[in-house]
């Protein structure tokens, strides 16, 4: 109901933010893409960690959305906590491949289809592995191997490890150095600061069709401490304040509106005091 009043045509900051909805001018998305492209080109293995809620799937998810079909097929897996026969199972059906109960089978049939895409299709796999700060120890040391192609003369494929932090300090433990020595590029985003932040919200509200400013910079300022630059959680914060600022039959968000707002999410305010 709130989004009648304030003319908008969807949730501003949506979780499934995409191409115009999606916000794109931070230094931190700017290097992802300059280093997604590059591997595009070079293949071989990517590294991309941030904070939760700071919106590292979604960038990889947007980028991924700009790649021409069929010259591209994404595979995308997040089931992280299972076994590694079971990770690279889910990897094959997404392939079209019937998986084999047996690893060595299951490793060869998915290592032709990838090559049968490549070499006959002329269709590139972009692999990404979300969550992959749950990957264990004995997957990250098979992937070195499963990555081997020709003799370990061709780098088939760019693959993506998206997680926490957690992950670069996984992959630094000297068991897993022969993984990292594949690594091409590495990226950690960060959260928004100021500046990046206030463009951020306005253009979520502008891009589901905001035509006036809707928040008092009182208001704007409190929504940026108290989420402390994390899009997701500005995201909650946001929409709870335009559903409050409806409640109270006001078409403006001000101080009070985004207090109530912090309180009805538990959040800290004591900060913005």
């Amino acid at each position: 109901m709130y989004r009648k009043r304030f003319g908008l045509r969807a949730h501003p900051l949506p979780k499934d933010a995409q191409g115009p909805t999606f916000f794109t001018e931070t230094d931190g998305y700017s290097r992802l893409e300059r280093e997604f492209r590059t591997l595009l080109d070079d293949r071989g293995l990517g590294v991309l960690t941030a904070a939760a809620g700071v919106g590292k799937t979604a960038a990889i998810r947007n980028l991924c959305a700009t790649l021409p079909r069929p010259d591209h097929r994404v595979l995308y897996i997040c089931d992280t906590t299972v076994a590694p026969l079971d990770l690279y199972r889910t990897l094959a059906v997404e392939l079209g491949v019937t998986p084999s109960h047996r690893r060595s089978q299951l490793w060869t049939d998915i290592k032709k289809a990838l090559l049968h895409l490549v070499d006959e299709q002329a269709t590139l796999p972009v692999i990404v592995i979300d969550e992959a700060q749950h990957l264990s120890d004995p997957f990250l040391a098979d992937l070195s191997g499963f990555l081997n192609f020709a003799f370990d003369s061709r780098d088939l494929f760019p693959m993506w490890l998206v997680g926490m932090p957690a992950l670069a300090v996984h992959l630094s433990m000297q068991q897993h150095a022969p993984l990292t020595m594949r690594v091409g590029v590495h990226v950690h985003l960060e959260p928004l600061g100021h500046t990046d932040f206030i463009a951020m919200v306005a253009h979520g509200l502008s891009a589901v069709g905001a035509k006036d400013k809707l928040l008092s910079d009182p208001a704007l300022e409190m929504l940026f401490r108290v989420s402390h630059g994390v899009p997701r959680v500005a995201s909650r914060l946001l929409r709870t304040a335009l559903r409050e600022a409806h409640r109270r039959d006001q078409s403006f968000v001000d101080d009070h509106v985004i207090e109530a707002a912090i309180e009805q999410m538990g959040l800290a305010i004591a900060a913005v005091k």
